[in-house]
């Protein structure tokens, strides 16, 4: 291997595969990439319907736990990162959700100029192939296979969608294009039946490249900094620790707790965080780790009046014929996520865009792939997606084999709480529409009995978990708690970037992956010097009137 280098990317995650091919496109820029996971090649990991496997197995995800979450009833909380080619995006559930385009301008007006929808919709389109054909907001070329699993046949998906209009809702043919609210089909990474994660996407093709290089299996140790230049990286692989050097730049895409964890082993981040863990300060950056943000959900079930629910599918003999079928064809229920039809609304009036995300399961089990109970049910995950509370990752050691100390602060702020009331009386209205009468049985859980606002709270701080998206560490923008400017730059650092979700100034409403996917895209451009693509001009629609009626506070739902 040589010892010099381009770009070295560290990580082969949702960003640094996408880095990876688009940085080498030319033939002749050589990049190393360096992965601590390894091969991505496993069945549980490919088959689209065993994504609960390679989330809880240690070989293919950092099994992080937080410290005790002191809103939470004190609980420690599961937080796995993908260590694997492909990094989360080959554990993730698949879903695809690019977020509502205020979200975008939101990152814009936190400072992250040219990062508002106008400017990010081409890269959207860019990295994907949408299964029903290119648009003004679809791609029909990119790498990034998109479609709908198996198109909704379960009849308790349609129920859910015409469920969500009855209750006096929006219908959205398609929430990644003109109109996110409202209720819908939902999208997953899945192409011909497999995965369509990034390594597939994106770095297979472009490992045939001669100036590619990807070593898996090797742990970077921290950025080699000389002065403030970043000038290569420390590993260990196998035992061996070896230096490698840059000729342009260090680039961290090792996700929202990996990359803040290697600045501060770096030595770049807050003073005091850095001296406790006994590790020599080389460039204070106080906001190294902070404004740590993520998605929580619970299930909301019911049992099922109809024998059509997946929980007839969990025994080991259909489980059997689900994995021969799909080995063999690469179809049947082997070849989806089933989160299959979603819904996107406002959690009260006045709700600038829609806070609150559904992702409806025509089975009632757990992120696991355990039943909850026995007998035919279903469930819908409920969130509150844009939250308020704040927390960190922090190095806890010079060693870099130890994990850091993560607290997201989940509900501290009072709206959090506020949000998920909401979610439990507006999930009943929708459940109990004239479209799910023919399905819906009695509650499990949270059960009926859970009604005040402090029987909910301490339902919530029970049950809800995370949806595995933490985000916003290394944020972009201008003020002194921004981690790296506009262009991904770590501030005061040259030759040093960080292009993942740790970057995002605020969490999108919805799932990580497809804008991960996408500030990796427009980053590549920057990172070559190429003028970003046009912004868009397409417009951001939904039904005016009821627009207005959010402005002027009335309810939340399209119907008085």
């Amino acid at each position: 291997m040589s010892n010099e280098f381009d770009y070295i990317i560290v990580g082969a995650g949702s960003a640094g595969c996408v880095l990876a091919n688009r940085l080498t496109e030319d033939g002749t820029t050589r990049v190393l990439l360096l992965e601590t996971g390894g091969s991505d090649k496993s069945i549980f990991i490919q088959m689209p319907t065993a994504l609960s496997i390679p989330m809880n197995t240690e070989k293919y995800a950092w099994q992080f736990h937080t410290e005790p979450e002191p809103f939470l009833d004190n609980r420690s909380m599961h937080c796995p990162r993908g260590k694997v080619l492909g990094g989360s995006s080959s554990i993730n559930g698949m879903v695809y959700v690019r977020g509502h385009a205020r979200d975008f301008d939101e990152w814009q007006e936190h400072g992250a100029e040219g990062w508002d929808y106008a400017h990010c919709l081409p890269y959207f389109k860019k990295a994907e192939t949408w299964a029903f054909g290119g648009d003004d907001y679809r791609g029909d070329q990119g790498p990034l296979g998109v479609n709908n699993g198996n198109n909704m046949q379960n009849p308790l998906y349609q129920a859910f969608v015409d469920a969500g209009v009855e209750a006096g809702y929006l219908h959205t043919p398609d929430y990644n294009g003109r109109q996110q609210e409202g209720f819908g089909p939902m999208h997953m990474t899945v192409k011909n039946g497999r995965r369509w994660s990034t390594a597939n996407a994106y770095l297979r093709p472009a490992m045939s490249r001669p100036n590619l290089t990807v070593i898996t299996h090797a742990l970077v140790h921290k950025v080699l900094l000389e002065g403030k230049q970043a000038v290569g990286v420390r590993f260990e692989r196998k035992g061996q620790v070896q230096d490698v050097r840059v000729n342009k730049e260090v680039i961290l895409s090792a996700g929202s707790i990996g990359s803040p964890h290697l600045l501060q082993l770096s030595g770049i981040g807050a003073k005091d965080t850095l001296e406790a863990a006994g590790i020599e300060v080389r460039h204070e950056l106080p906001g190294v780790g902070e404004n740590l943000q993520d998605h929580l959900e619970f299930y909301f079930q019911f049992r099922c009046k109809e024998p059509i629910s997946l929980n007839g599918k969990l025994d080991p003999w259909n489980k059997f014929k689900i994995g021969t079928r799909w080995i063999l064809n690469k179809d049947g229920l082997g070849a989806t996520n089933h989160f299959e039809s979603c819904g996107f609304i406002r959690s009260k009036a006045g709700v600038e865009w829609p806070d609150l995300q559904y992702h409806f399961l025509p089975a009632a089990m757990r992120y696991d792939g355990r039943e909850a109970f026995s007998g035919h049910g279903f469930q819908v995950h409920i969130g509150h997606n844009k939250p308020k509370s704040r927390g960190y990752v922090k190095v806890a050691s010079a060693d870099p084999k130890a994990a850091p100390t993560i607290r997201f602060n989940y509900l501290e702020h009072e709206d959090d709480r506020e949000g998920f009331r909401a979610c439990v009386r507006l999930t009943r209205e929708i459940i109990n529409q004239p479209a799910m009468d023919p399905y819906r049985s009695e509650e499990i859980q949270p059960g009926e009995h859970i009604r005040t606002d402090e029987e909910i709270d301490a339902f919530v701080r029970q049950a809800v978990e995370s949806a595995y998206h933490p985000s916003c560490t290394c944020p972009m923008g201008t003020d002194d708690m921004a981690v790296v400017d506009p262009e991904a730059k770590v501030r005061g650092i040259a030759g040093l970037r960080v292009v993942d979700s740790s970057i995002f100034p605020t969490i999108p409403n919805g799932n990580l992956n497809s804008p991960t996917i996408m500030v990796a895209e427009r980053a590549a451009d920057l990172i070559k010097g190429k003028a970003p693509l046009s912004p868009s001009q397409a417009d951001v629609g939904m039904d005016q009137q009821w627009q207005q009626r959010q402005r002027t506070g009335q309810p939340a739902r399209k119907l008085g």
